[in-house]
Parts: structure tokens; sequence; C-alpha cells
């Protein structure tokens, strides 16, 4: 019987410097020679950092799998269903009670076996491969605010500024407002009060209130 499967790429830049066109190369190949079909392809921009919550296109695809009775959904690593430990263990879960494998190629793991057994493996080895790319987030914000502490050191040093911010004048384009606060803006359109949306998205109420006002929503 010719498996059915639906791929899910994902890139965590919202711009054109990341493309998902490698992952979906590879799971399709990885695909072809394990004789199944894919039914879609659901290819997502978002910041690995966002919760599961607002990841609408991962959501999309696990309930088209569910849906439509898609047997295996095809990853291109762990990390591309779940931001936390927890998320990604729920993922699974979802798919596990709704009968539906996952395939997550960089680790080569297979949440059920070929005669359909849970891989009682997995669990353990997603708590350990989350837990290993929570620490690395932590460290590359730790490098990060350590660089900017030693920037704004060695500027009030020698100006007695900072040299953070924008210039006087700036103003972000509009295009781009509306790039990098697509959900605000989506969630804002759909009736969501302010406060919910700054919540949800992880965007200060006061950036918010300018968004509403200066799209007229």
């Amino acid at each position: 019987m010719t498996m059915k499967a639906v791929i899910y790429a994902r890139v965590s830049s919202t711009g054109d410097r990341q493309s998902t066109e490698r992952q979906v190369i590879d799971l399709t190949d990885y695909a072809n020679r394990n004789s199944m079909t894919i039914c879609k392809t659901f290819e997502e921009k978002i910041s690995g950092a966002k919760r599961n919550l607002e990841r609408a296109v991962l959501s999309e695809c696990i309930e088209y799998a569910i849906s439509n009775r898609v047997h295996v959904v095809l990853f291109s690593e762990l990390s591309r269903c779940g931001r936390a430990v927890w998320e990604i263990l729920d993922t699974i879960r979802t798919l596990k009670d709704n009968g539906i494998n996952a395939y997550f190629q960089k680790e080569g793991l297979s949440l059920l076996s070929a005669d359909g057994k849970e891989n009682i493996y997995l669990a353990v080895m997603v708590s350990v491969l989350g837990c290993c790319a929570q620490m690395e987030r932590d460290n590359i914000y730790y490098r990060l605010q350590s660089g900017r502490k030693v920037y704004v050191d060695k500027n009030l040093a020698a100006t007695g500024k900072s040299g953070l911010g924008r210039k006087i004048g700036y103003r972000k384009p509009v295009e781009k407002k509306k790039e990098e606060y697509k959900e605000a803006l989506k969630l804002l359109r759909l009736g969501y009060p302010i406060r919910k949306v700054a919540k949800l998205t992880d965007v200060s109420e006061s950036t918010v209130k300018r968004l509403k006002k200066e799209f007229a929503i």
C-alpha cells in the first residue's frame, strides 16, 4: 500500500535570507525512496522562538493530516514542530492519538515503527534534543546581550551616548511593518483586543496601539 504523506517545512527568517526549498527537496526525495505519495506541502516562515499557537501553517498541516487520513507527516528535524520540549511532545501526541506517524529526517527518528508500534525511545530523545536546543537558544541570547552591553559601555565611555536606537527622523517603511507585524495586524483585524494581541505576538501594547491607529483597524 502506498503511504500518504505531507511535508512541513519551516525557516526562521521572514525575508529572503532563508528558504524552505532544501527541506522540501530532501523530504520529497525521502518520500520517493520509501514509496510515499506527497499529498501536500506546507511551508512556513516564522521565528523558531514563536509558540505553536502562533504557527498557523503548522496547525493547518496537522489538521489537514487528520482530516485527510494522512499516514505520515515529514519534518526536516525535531525543532520544526515546536520551540520547547513540551510543545514538541504535544505535537507528537496529537499525531499519535490520531494514528499518524511522524518522521524527523535530521535525527532519523520515526514516531511509529513499520508495524504501527510506538517508538518508546522517541519521548526520551525529544526531551534530550529539545533541552539541548533550548540551551543553545539561551546561549545565543546571552551572547547577544553580552555583546550589546560591551558595545553600549564602549560608546558611553567614548561619547557619553549609548549608540543604540534609530537615527533621528527614522520611520520604518509601511511594507516592512506589514511583514514584521503581520500576525499582530491579522489578530487586530479579527477583533482581538490590544492586550490580547500583544500577549499572543510578543509585541508591546504601545506598538499594537500604534499599529491599530496607523492601519485604521
